[in-house]
């Protein structure tokens, strides 16, 4: 078997951690240590966080989605074969090695998908870019860290817990996805996402995208069309009940 090649190294700002890109041969692999952050033979669960988000936001026209954490680049070219050409994909990626490495080493994954059009690439955390809007994305997929977990840096929990939470939903248009990676399951950030506000799914793939492989987990989080107070009182308008007679359970 063939050994692997250090390629180039990353620090990752706000830490003294660094990302060390591997080849061996024609695969390639993103490391943190002894972790394995990425590799380029396990793509499913990447491609399959663009494609369950973009399904469920497809009645709409001219989308905007944001995408936190560029990879390889399996996420943005997955939505860039779904999307239409008036849509629009805003990618932010903290390491500016990562940035470099998809236009350099790694150019023949990403396929020229950097100079589409549609893609806006910011060198950027991405809870700013979600903190600097008010009800504008109709998706947001978030590909950070090892999931709602921080490995590669603590600052990323931020995301995932309570205040990050509150901030995508409001970054989020009525009706829109927040699609979430991890690389196992985590029943307490269901029932965080749901605390926020979203109804959620919590789906399972694979990382081969095929029945084989790690099963890696993806959270669909749907902000209602309509608050969820202005729905209750829908409801009971129409079905003639006083209001004083509806009790709902806390979230």
């Amino acid at each position: 078997m063939l050994p692997w090649t250090l390629i180039d190294t990353g620090t990752i700002p706000g830490t003294s951690d660094t990302l060390r890109l591997m080849q061996r041969g024609s695969e390639f692999s993103i490391m943190l240590g002894q972790n394995q952050l990425m590799s380029s033979r396990l793509s499913g669960s990447e491609v399959a966080l663009a494609t369950l988000a973009c399904a469920r936001t497809a009645d709409r026209d001219k989308r905007r989605i944001l995408i936190g954490g560029l990879g390889m680049g399996f996420t943005l070219r997955a939505a860039l074969t779904v999307v239409g050409p008036k849509e629009k994909i805003v990618v932010a990626e903290l390491v500016p090695a990562v940035i470099a490495w998809a236009k350099g080493p790694l150019s023949g994954l990403f396929e020229n998908a950097l100079d589409d059009p549609r893609v806006e690439m910011r060198q950027a955390d991405v809870a700013d870019v979600i903190r600097s809007k008010k009800s504008f994305y109709d998706a947001i997929l978030l590909d950070v860290d090892n999931g709602p977990e921080g490995l590669t840096r603590s600052a990323n929990d931020g995301l995932y817990h309570a205040g990050g939470l509150r901030e995508a939903y409001s970054a989020l248009r009525p009706g829109g996805v927040l699609a979430v990676w991890s690389g196992g399951p985590d029943d307490a950030f269901t029932q965080r996402l749901r605390r926020a506000g979203f109804s959620v799914d919590d789906v399972a793939v694979r990382a081969t995208g095929s029945r084989k492989g790690a099963r890696h987990r993806i959270w669909l989080a749907t902000r209602p069309d309509a608050p969820q107070s202005s729905r209750s009182k829908a409801g009971v308008k129409k079905a003639g009940v006083k209001k004083a007679a509806v009790k709902r359970s806390a979230p």
